[in-house]
């Protein structure tokens, strides 16, 4: 087996990933997290909040899964959120079309539906199953659809993307934030996409957790003032220009906003944070970079994109994060659905004087002339700006009926007005992270094996804050005497907060084994020095090697091995020979 294959077979047999459905013979694209998965998902869960919660302010909702048509007609997920598709005549089999011709177009992504079925028939492109003719392409929306209620009266969609509850809920977010900018809303929570063929494991799911943050900014303002924090940090950059090279860029946070490879502060201020985040729950940093859209890739909304990719064996690079600088696209779309204004009144810092033209209509003749209209008229026309009044007759609309007024009816006056501040949409940039697919890529980056005494030993060389059981308790045998002793320290770890597990099965060394195939840094085995000196052995994962401590030090050392404030070496004296491993 292969890299990939080991991983998953490793995730299957321990309880971190099943394919969902099983007593029902299955469904593709979903997966159950198992009792080994599940706290592994809740603690990357859990980090990305210190990251982009509490690190940084942000304010954390939950919003329905489920939204009305009018949120995604404004996202433009109605029109726009789909796949092309071809399907076999002969075996009904269905493909993305697209990517049937991806070793001949390099981004088939820019080509139309007729464009792609034109590739398809000059390349003499068949079904890859049974070779039959494929027909013609033609959209799929990926949404799953629905009925809010009975009587099928309202259409809902399960949402494609978390983003979408922040946007919406943007006036009560400022209202929230005193109505001042920079603020930030975040959600971590469960999207739906009705994927072609997802056949990738967890890497292409239906249904996935995704953790979002929407970061208001003012669009006149994109420095940061916490830049310096991450300017010297060095990563692996590849740009649009790299990518021409194809050659990847090391170089600062400060040096790719310098030249112009990161497009602002603040965009880079989050690539960074996202970088950080994903060192800190085990991500491998000589398997990650960042990729930068290309300009025939880059969404319609987005003015600068960087994804976080890892490389993962048989699968090559992957996406896991995307930091998008998404302008004021998305609360524009939903002004103009919605009705509702969502820009922010920005107040300056010192009132500014500002000449401004009045228009001053002439009631005293529009009075007889309009009658019941007079006052409507002159209202539209002290809405018309200076250009529009320069013409010899002036149009007004009235209730849907276009009205002339003579040029002699209409007065200016320049007057001078202190102006406070003014209404501005904020750009948003938003860094949208895949937990699933990060979850994944721990569970191989981690992945490690050596041999011991002729034997394979497979190790998840999990970081400590995400490993779902972080000490195991072991009595060297079932006995008694050991359990009881045991099953107390197991108590305080407990009331420690420590995740833990407790096991009897089997000999010392293959309960060793199964805890380093599960990730767990450190064994604590209770033994008959344990009733006769006092003392206990830890035994670390990675090294393998075993130190002997004073039985009532060994929560509180053990909680500092955890927390990173000790050494493994200087935790206690050392076991020379650890033949039970």
């Amino acid at each position: 087996m292969d890299r990939n294959e080991l991983v998953n077979e490793l995730a299957r047999r321990r309880g971190f990933l099943w394919p969902a459905f099983e007593l029902y013979g299955g469904a593709a694209g979903f997966y159950d997290y198992g009792p080994l998965g599940a706290p592994l998902k809740r603690r990357i869960e859990d980090i990305w909040r210190q990251y982009f919660v509490i690190a940084e302010g942000f304010a954390e909702i939950e919003a329905p899964t489920i939204g009305v048509e009018g949120i995604f007609q404004a996202s433009g997920h109605l029109s726009g959120f789909s796949d092309p598709l071809t399907g076999c005549k002969e075996c009904k089999e269905v493909y993305r079309a697209d990517h049937l011709i991806k070793h001949i177009i390099e981004v088939p992504d820019a080509l139309t539906n007729e464009e792609i079925y034109r590739c398809m028939q000059e390349n003499e492109i068949t079904c890859p199953e049974c070779g039959g003719e494929l027909s013609s392409v033609y959209e799929f929306n990926l949404m799953f659809k629905t009925m809010i209620g009975p009587g099928n009266k309202m259409t809902g969609y399960m949402r494609p993307e978390t983003a979408q509850g922040m946007f919406i809920n943007f006036p009560r977010l400022l209202r929230y934030f005193r109505g001042a900018l920079p603020f930030a809303a975040v959600q971590i929570g469960k999207s739906y996409r009705n994927e072609i063929s997802p056949r990738q494991g967890v890497i292409r799911l239906r249904e996935f957790t995704q953790a979002e943050a929407e970061i208001f900014i003012d669009p006149r303002d994109k420095t940061h003032p916490r830049f310096d924090e991450v300017k010297a940090i060095r990563m692996k950059f590849y740009s649009q220009e790299a990518q021409e090279k194809g050659v990847e860029e090391e170089m600062s946070f400060g040096e790719a906003v310098e030249r112009g490879v990161v497009a602002h502060q603040t965009l880079a201020y989050y690539v960074a944070r996202t970088y950080q985040y994903l060192l800190a729950v085990g991500i491998d940093p000589q398997k990650l970079r960042f990729r930068q859209h290309k300009s025939d890739e880059m969404a319609h909304y987005a003015a600068d994109c960087w994804d976080a990719e890892v490389l993962l064996d048989r699968l090559g690079w992957i996406e896991l994060v995307g930091v998008a600088d998404r302008t004021d696209y998305d609360l524009k779309a939903h002004t103009t659905v919605s009705k509702v204004n969502l820009s922010v009144f920005v107040n300056y810092g010192q009132p500014k004087k500002r000449k401004k033209t009045v228009v001053k209509p002439d009631f005293k003749a529009l009075g007889p002339m309009f009658k019941s209209k007079a006052k409507a008229v002159g209202e539209a026309l002290r809405a018309l700006a200076p250009e529009q009044l320069a013409g010899e007759k002036i149009q007004v609309n009235i209730d849907g009926e276009t009205i002339d007024i003579d040029r002699s009816l209409v007065s200016f006056e320049s007057v001078e007005e202190e102006v406070r501040g003014e209404e501005v949409v904020p750009h948003v940039i938003e860094p949208s992270f895949g937990i699933d697919r990060i979850l994944y890529s721990i569970l191989d980056h981690s992945y490690y094996e050596d041999e011991i005494d002729g034997e394979k030993r497979a190790v998840l060389r999990f970081k400590p804050q995400v490993a779902p059981i972080e000490v195991a308790v072991l009595p060297l045998m079932d006995r008694s005497e050991l359990v009881g002793p045991a099953k107390k320290i197991l108590e305080e770890l407990r009331s420690r907060g420590m995740r833990t597990d407790y096991d009897t099965s089997g000999s010392i060394g293959r309960r060793y084994r199964r805890n380093d195939e599960i990730g767990t840094p450190y064994e604590v085995t209770i033994d008959y020095e344990t009733i006769e000196e006092g003392t206990v052995t830890i035994r670390d994962r990675d090294s393998m090697s075993q130190v002997r401590v004073a039985r009532w030090q060994v929560v509180d050392k053990l909680q500092a091995l955890l927390n990173g404030d000790l050494l493994f070496q200087d935790a206690g004296d050392p076991v020379r020979s650890a033949k039970n491993d």
